[in-house]
């Protein structure tokens, strides 16, 4: 277990994401999410992330339910606020956010320190908890100026009340959540898609600072949304059709990696472990299957010989 900061908040290396057993893109069943969960448990994992965002609440209640097994002290979870959920009675489905649920609720941009609030004891209640761990602020990217004016000023009131354990801040950019480690008291900061094999633009400034100030990274989208847990034609990269030089990268890489005994979704997690300022490394899973999978490849010891070809053939750049 690694510690988020200074909070005191611990964290397994290899964390649960909870966006797809919120229907993401395509339904699946309570049972289904259960059983990935208590996979997830029975492999060691125990930090669980979630966020109202996913699936309109039904992470949250399905992630609550499954975890109910188990002792509350002996996991960490973290949820997010940012989207408060309202209901509607526009009908359809979500899809359109990419989650196979019905429309029963809208998101509502909310970063006020009201709109966090109500927003985390909305969670709780779907959650079934009293507390969580860890509140980020989700996606704040085009709300900066009340998320750091209104928004991070509430979690760090519920921080010294006790609410919570760690705050922080979660995004699919480096930028801002530079600007937050620089310029707030947050623990930590979840990067997606920030910090892979094909994308090492939170390298820049965003883990250095990170490092420099003591505040915990974790990591998500360690396969940049699909290529790099299977490249091929109709993989997807960062959510969309992955551009044809990405796609010939993400081959060479894998023909590489098997050269050496092992798969690139090993390599692609085993990346995103190794620097000093990450302490946890975010997988989504949907199933028991991919569960086992990304468990595995996270256990499977990684060559320095493959990295040393890597660099040579200028697939990963020398850090600065």
């Amino acid at each position: 277990m690694n510690g988020l900061g200074s909070s005191g908040v611990q964290v397994s290396a290899l964390a649960f994401g909870g966006a797809a057993i919120g229907n993401l893109f395509t339904e699946i069943t309570d049972e289904q999410a259960h059983e990935a969960v208590t996979s997830a448990w029975q492999r060691g994992i125990r930090y669980f992330d979630t966020a109202p965002h996913y699936g309109l609440g039904l992470s949250e209640r399905r992630l609550g339910e499954a975890l109910k097994a188990y002792p509350r002290p002996e996991f960490t979870i973290s949820t997010k606020v940012g989207r408060r959920l309202e209901p509607s009675e526009d009908g359809g489905d979500d899809l359109a956010n990419c989650f196979a649920v019905p429309a029963t609720r809208r998101r509502v941009w909310d970063f006020t320190a009201d709109g966090v609030r109500r927003t985390l004891e909305a969670s709780l209640e779907r959650l079934g908890l009293d507390r969580v761990d860890v509140v980020y602020l989700h996606d704040p990217d085009g709300h900066a100026e009340q998320a750091f004016r209104e928004g991070y000023p509430a979690l760090e009131k519920l921080r010294s009340e006790g609410v919570v354990g760690a705050i922080g801040a979660g995004m699919n950019q480096a930028e801002m959540l530079t600007r937050f480690v620089r310029d707030t008291d947050v623990d930590a900061v979840l990067c997606a898609g920030r910090y892979t094999l094909l994308d090492q633009s939170a390298l820049t400034e965003l883990l250095p600072a990170a490092v420099q100030r003591g505040v915990s990274v974790v990591v998500g989208g360690a396969f940049n949304s699909g290529l790099l847990a299977d490249p091929k034609p109709d993989s997807t990269y960062n959510y969309a059709q992955v551009p044809g030089r990405l796609l010939d990268k993400a081959l060479r890489m894998k023909e590489i990696a098997e050269s050496h005994g092992i798969s690139l979704r090993a390599a692609a997690l085993a990346f995103c472990a190794a620097h000093p300022a990450v302490a946890s490394v975010l997988v989504g899973a949907r199933s028991t299957a991919e569960v086992e999978d990304c468990a595995d490849q996270f256990a499977t010891p990684v060559p320095e010989a493959f990295w040393q070809e890597l660099r040579e053939t200028g697939l990963l750049e020398e850090p600065s």
